[in-house]
């Protein structure tokens, strides 16, 4: 039996988009239509792909659809310029070309290269963003097609680069430091003075407090799950925050101690493709100047 890469192609494409009617338009055909590839797919195969849910989610048997018609997608990219069809080629279709990153590579050095790339290449990145330990599983489910993450262990069928390392800095205003840590940063005033912290699955602000034996739990916390927006939070004297290293400022003033490491690696899909080859030269280049070493 052989998996016809359209109806693959349309499996992706819901997932995408998250409902039937979403690839349809994307597809440029009715959700009917749509509806009628899915089905034919899971009779072939003998199994459903494709939770039908709010937003659809894919099955074992779809992430496996998924990942054949991402890896297809590329493969046909790459012969399309073998066959001296370039980038710069009106016929040269455009590639999506989904990547998963975290919040805070994103908004601190990961847009640059993929600018460039985007100035080359027919292209259009579509970012998933999440945390650096959770960012490998979106390889694994095929959603993405390289990844920066936190795990040096290669995923399954995925070749690992080390990029470098994301350091991050404790800091507060000079006003919040007066009004909560008058006596300095001791583990009694750290139960009282309340922190920002990103999401409900970031662990940088309560490992720091940890180290100073102090349980995260305890203190009084905001959440503000945006790079751009916990910085700021910090800045307006919300709270103390573990700051990446490229948003220090002068405004902000550091808590003391070393700082927090977080080794970063790209991860993306072991196959021969050139255009994959581009984009992790880009990063891997634009890792080097603005990350600390390994």
């Amino acid at each position: 039996m052989r998996i016809d890469a359209q109806l693959a192609a349309t499996v992706a494409a819901v997932l995408d988009e998250g409902s039937f009617d979403a690839a349809a338009r994307r597809l440029h055909i009715t959700p009917s239509a749509v509806s009628q590839r899915i089905k034919t797919v899971e009779q072939q195969l003998g199994r459903v792909v494709v939770v039908r849910s709010r937003p659809v989610r894919a099955t074992e048997a779809g992430e496996a659809l998924v990942r054949l018609a991402r890896q297809v997608e590329l493969l046909e990219h790459d012969a399309m310029t073998a066959f001296g069809l370039g980038d710069s080629d009106e016929r040269t279709p455009r590639l999506r070309v989904p990547l998963a990153v975290n919040a805070d590579s994103m908004a601190t050095w990961f847009l640059a290269p993929l600018a460039r790339i985007a100035r080359t290449h027919p292209v259009d990145v579509d970012l998933h963003r999440d945390d650096q330990n959770y960012t490998a599983r979106l390889l694994e489910s095929g959603e993405v097609m390289a990844a920066v993450t936190s795990e040096s262990a290669p995923v399954g069928g995925c070749a690992v680069t080390p990029l470098g390392v994301l350091e991050y800095r404790p800091m507060a205003t000079a006003e919040y430091i007066e009004r909560w840590l008058p006596g300095g940063v001791t583990a009694d005033a750290l139960h009282a003075a309340p922190f920002v912290d990103f999401d409900r699955r970031d662990t940088l602000q309560h490992d720091w407090l940890r180290a100073r034996g102090v349980d995260p739990w305890s203190v009084p916390r905001h959440y503000v799950p945006a790079s751009h927006d916990f910085s700021q939070a910090v800045r307006l004297g919300l709270g103390w925050g573990l700051i990446p290293a490229p948003q220090a400022t002068a405004d902000l003033v550091e808590l003391g101690g070393p700082p927090t490491r977080v080794p970063l690696y790209w991860q993306q899909w072991n196959l021969r493709s050139a255009l994959l080859d581009a984009i992790a030269g880009e990063v891997a280049a634009e890792a080097q100047r603005v990350l600390s070493p390994l």
